[in-house]
């Protein structure tokens, strides 16, 4: 490609701590791709490895490769969705950095979306597909069951719906992406779900095989973190939104709390026989400080606070945790005293406001 030339096709790949595998990447889509007008979109997270600085390197020598760099935001879905959306090409496909998908079935993924299927997938499942060389057991186990669970929720026939390696019209990308979630890690997903409620259930979907391979260079993403936001994302989508991923981690870590409340409080009036007063006051700072930390590292990693920040996030996080508990207190109270519910369900009641409020106020003061 000496010239450029209008991109029929977009190949997005999101990056964190990939700068090893982006150079020979970018060739085998070369190689894949070079009776196509293409282009390479890199979406890095502010990779401290230099991701961002080496795919820039590169993008100065092909006018065919663009770099976003993302600064103080983070995600896998969100990356996608950006290095899509900067996309003017009439084909979008997304592929992972570290060469275990086999970008040579692109131009037969593309040929059949150009004959008419809204979305393509590169399928480990189907066909002469495989996962064997780029999965341990544990993980296609995983892989599997998370494989399952997707198409109770899609009600399509698909053999991999968790798949990371996809190609759609950009057309349909603009009509589905306001109810795409920007958290999460497994877009295809939400895509096939959005796009499919808007088509009346005959959203027509195409599979490629391929094999899965070992990683190239650098470290599997895969962390409870993942695993917690996919089943978040099967939560917000099963409620239409209402539940969004962040809500169900923060309930989660809300829940945890709990635990740590009633440890602290135990240990503080029974080992070191401090008052009630006293003992509930720790125990409410310490499981207040634990959640702000979880909260910060887990629900919302992508705007995690660091240095000054984090300080100036906890003090916001321990006021609104205040309010919250005036708010649980006050609705329990009003439900149990109007013989609304007896002393338990008015307390869950009561709690479940608190979690409400806590979460509303904090995306808006805490984790701006």
């Amino acid at each position: 490609m000496a010239a450029w030339t209008t991109p029929v096709l977009s190949v997005i790949v999101p990056t964190f701590n990939e700068r090893d595998n982006i150079a020979p990447l970018i060739e085998k889509l070369e190689a894949a791709l070079k009776d196509t007008a293409f282009e390479v979109i890199i979406v890095d997270d502010n990779s401290p490895d230099g991701t961002a600085e080496l795919a820039k390197q590169i993008a100065a020598k092909k006018p065919y490769v663009r770099c976003i760099h993302r600064v103080g935001r983070r995600g896998l879905s969100s990356a996608c969705i950006e290095g899509m959306a900067s996309s003017a090409a009439e084909y979008v496909a997304v592929i992972d950095a570290d060469h275990q998908h086999d970008e040579a079935i692109l131009p037969d993924m593309l040929r059949r979306a150009q004959a008419g299927a809204d979305v393509v997938v590169g399928s480990r499942y189907t066909g002469e597909g495989s996962s064997d060389e780029g999965f341990s057991r544990r993980r296609q186990a995983g892989s599997k069951l998370a494989t399952r669970l997707s198409g109770i929720l899609t009600g399509k026939s698909l053999s991999d719906p968790m798949s990371g390696f996809f190609l759609i019209s950009r057309d349909l990308f603009n009509k589905v992406v306001p109810n795409l979630s920007r958290e999460g890690f497994k877009i295809l997903l939400d895509i096939i779900v959005s796009a499919n409620a808007k088509a009346n259930g005959q959203l027509s979907i195409a599979e490629v095989p391929y094999t899965f391979r070992p990683r190239f260079a650098g470290e599997s993403k895969m962390s409870p973190l993942i695993v917690a936001q996919f089943l978040g994302l099967i939560v917000s989508k099963i409620s239409r939104g209402i539940l969004p991923t962040s809500f169900l981690l923060f309930s989660l870590v809300g829940a945890s709390g709990v635990v740590v409340h009633m440890a602290m409080l135990t240990l503080a009036f029974e080992a070191l026989d401090f008052n009630f007063a006293n003992s509930q006051l720790v125990a409410t700072l310490v499981a207040m400080t634990t959640n702000f930390i979880l909260n910060n590292e887990l629900t919302y990693a992508d705007k995690r606070l660091r240095g000054r920040r984090f300080w100036i996030g906890l003090l916001s996080f321990y006021i609104v945790c205040s309010f919250g508990t005036l708010a649980n207190v006050s609705v329990a109270s009003v439900i149990y005293e109007a013989n609304l519910a007896n002393f338990f369900f008015a307390g869950i009641a009561g709690a479940v406001m608190s979690v409400v409020f806590n979460y509303s106020v904090t995306r808006v003061f805490t984790w701006r």
